[in-house]
């Protein structure tokens, strides 16, 4: 399992089901691990902090999620065989876990989001194992009352909806704490799964559309997109630079 870097970022070469199986042979052995899933607005916050940028850097997986990414770092010869999104990923996971009987914690959301988006899953998958919900805050006051919760329980899987770099440096700091096999940071994932908010429909996801869906029905989220044209712009540089 190869992995490249895309503006000093190190990335998994994987296919959907790859990085399933790369869990699922995670999930067999002993210690704790994270994954992570880089995206263009990740990974140019990730230019202007070196901590995100070295916790990204030494994750177990990091998996391409982004139609932009993909697409644009071919212009700088990295490729990557397909996006996966974080929201198919949590679902897969949670597919995961009820075939080989794992279980999964939901952390984060706005309040009642992470037990929706579990109740969920359950109605998709029956048999699947929720260790437990809890909506919990990034922030550092917030920390004793969520480890609290998350202590009385042995954790497979703990899906992590903090937001991008808050929920990567919350697992790199607490999860020596945790009785946790495998923590992924799933930014906004749990607000598709529980209905809180609608996904693009499966043609413009397919189209690599699905940003432009986000956008329109969420116009605030310009200032977010706009880490694009940045990401191109440092793409661009890279490829002009190395020839």
């Amino acid at each position: 399992m190869m992995k490249v870097e895309v503006l000093g970022i190190k990335i998994d070469q994987v296919t959907y089901q790859e990085a399933l199986e790369k869990v699922k042979r995670i999930l067999e052995t002993k210690g704790k691990h994270y994954i992570v899933t880089p995206n263009p607005e990740i990974i140019v916050a990730a230019q202007k902090d070196a901590e995100f940028k070295n916790i990204l850097n030494k994750a177990d997986l990091s998996l391409a999620d982004g139609a932009g990414l993909i697409k644009l770092a071919r212009l700088t010869g990295r490729h990557f065989p397909e996006r996966i999104a974080g929201v198919d990923f949590v679902e897969g996971l949670a597919g995961l876990a009820q075939e080989f009987n794992y279980n999964i914690f939901l952390l984060g959301g706005k309040e009642n989001v992470a037990k929706i988006a579990a109740e969920n899953l359950k109605k998709r998958l029956p048999k699947l194992k929720i260790a437990g919900t809890f909506a919990g805050k990034s922030e550092e006051a917030s920390d004793k009352e969520t480890l609290g919760v998350l202590s009385k329980e042995e954790i497979d899987i703990l899906i992590v909806a903090y937001g991008h770099g808050k929920q990567e440096k919350w697992i790199k700091s607490n999860l020596k704490k945790l009785d946790v096999k495998v923590a992924i940071g799933v930014g906004g994932a749990l607000d598709y799964i529980s209905g809180r908010k609608r996904r693009a429909p499966k043609f413009v996801q397919k189209a690599n559309l699905e940003w432009l869906f986000r956008l329109l029905i969420e116009p605030w989220r310009v200032r977010r997109q706009l880490a694009l044209p940045y990401f191109v712009y440092l793409i661009l540089k890279e490829r002009i630079f190395k020839r």
